[in-house]
């Protein structure tokens, strides 16, 4: 029995409300001896771990470093190892675009790409409005590859989605491709080899339109290739309504977010602006949902860029704002992060997440601070993050006693 299994038959309504705020990517590790959390000046965050329940989740499994699909399917309570999906579906999703069961859905970067080397995986983070542009003149040129159609969606900076829609629905695990980002700079795109005979298919059509996007691109200064990633296609899976009983709605500016939330059943609002205009609809919704999730994108992108510094300003733009959202007094907030980003490592890593979770019905009083050192002392130990849920509904009161 799983986890959703054990407290579906548990769950009782109230008028309780549960927010999650993700600071994306917000863990970190050491540089001069203090992580971005402990460098940054926090006096919000740290007043509120002290009267918080703290610990430590693990996104997926000890050792195991998450994508951002995967950190939040945990945060959300699914089991990421059982419902494995593509970045593909979600970006697609996030973008608006309509997913289909004979699609299969690619996650895009625009990269720079010198005599066949890549020399930048994001073409410097090229301007979204650019990026607008670049992707209409692909959708322009590129409609049909092969008996497939083929259908671009514009995303924020160097980031964008295509559907390769086939005229019948796929066969299992026909989108099994590997991505062609090596994660790295320096190195030749990977090869988009099948890694099952169902894929062949795909495969052939991913070579043409990369192939045929380089064409069309290859006289841009940066963005002149394209890096696909996350193939996948349309999964199933149960409703966060129907698993948790939570009205719920997704405050996200960023695609693939929404698209993770929108493929759980949670409403996805198309908003952009600032963490402030996040906020601000926050307010303007608060009476209309159970459960909301909150992200904040940028402390991951500087995690990502290796910039420390700028990590630790965005963490702290975020606690300058914690008081707007700390008048709205839920009866249970979580504070915690899909997965870490040490700016250290330039990436993802598998190291646990710091969580703060503050209700009417915890401890406190453990941790000075939020921070990975000080979460590690409080009530919540390390956990995995499909608990996290579970956790929040407890503390609301909208479980029953289990058993006699």
């Amino acid at each position: 029995m799983d986890t959703q299994e054990l407290i579906k038959p548990l769950i009782q309504k109230n008028n309780t409300k549960i927010l999650l705020v993700v600071l994306d990517g917000v863990g970190g590790l050491p540089v001069n001896g203090k992580t971005e959390l402990e460098a940054a000046n926090t006096p919000n965050l740290d007043a509120l771990s002290r009267e918080s329940a703290c610990g430590l989740h693990i996104p997926v499994a000890y050792g195991i470093t998450p994508g951002s699909g995967p950190g939040h399917l945990g945060i959300f309570g699914y089991d990421p190892l059982k419902n494995q999906i593509g970045r593909g579906i979600l970006e697609a999703l996030g973008l608006g675009l309509e997913v289909r069961k004979t699609d299969v859905a690619v996650r895009c970067n625009y990269a720079t790409i010198k005599d066949g080397i890549i020399t930048d995986r994001r073409a410097g983070r090229v301007p979204t409005e650019q990026s607008r542009l670049l992707t209409d003149r692909l959708s322009k040129e590129i409609r049909k590859i092969d008996e497939a159609e083929i259908i671009f969606a514009p995303g924020m900076e160097h980031r964008f989605a295509v559907l390769i829609r086939f005229p019948e629905p796929l066969k299992p695990d026909a989108s099994l491709i590997p991505d062609t980002d090596p994660q790295k700079e320096g190195l030749y795109p990977v090869h988009p080899a099948p890694l099952s005979k169902n894929a062949e298919r795909i495969s052939l059509i991913v070579e043409k339109l990369i192939s045929k996007a380089h064409d069309v691109l290859k006289g841009e200064e940066k963005a002149n290739y394209i890096l696909t990633r996350g193939f996948s296609s349309m999964p199933n899976i149960p409703s966060f309504k129907e698993a948790f009983g939570l009205s719920s709605v997704a405050i996200a500016t960023y695609p693939m977010y929404r698209g993770l939330a929108m493929l759980v059943g949670m409403d996805t609002p198309a908003i952009e602006g600032s963490v402030e205009d996040e906020i601000r609809f926050l307010k303007e919704k608060y009476n209309e949902y159970d459960f909301f999730f909150l992200h904040v994108k940028k402390i991951d992108s500087y995690g990502e860029d290796g910039n420390f510094n700028g990590k630790v300003q965005r963490i702290e733009e975020f606690d300058r704002l914690l008081p707007e959202i700390l008048k709205l007094a839920p009866d249970v907030l979580i504070i915690t992060g899909d997965h870490s980003t040490p700016a250290l490592m330039k990436g993802h890593s598998w190291h646990p997440v710091p969580v703060l979770l503050k209700s009417s019905y915890v401890l406190g009083r453990l941790c000075s601070g939020f921070s990975e050192r000080e979460c590690v002392k409080g009530e919540l130990g390390i956990f995995p993050a499909i608990n996290l849920i579970p956790m929040a509904l407890a503390n609301a009161g909208r479980l029953k006693k289990f058993g006699a």
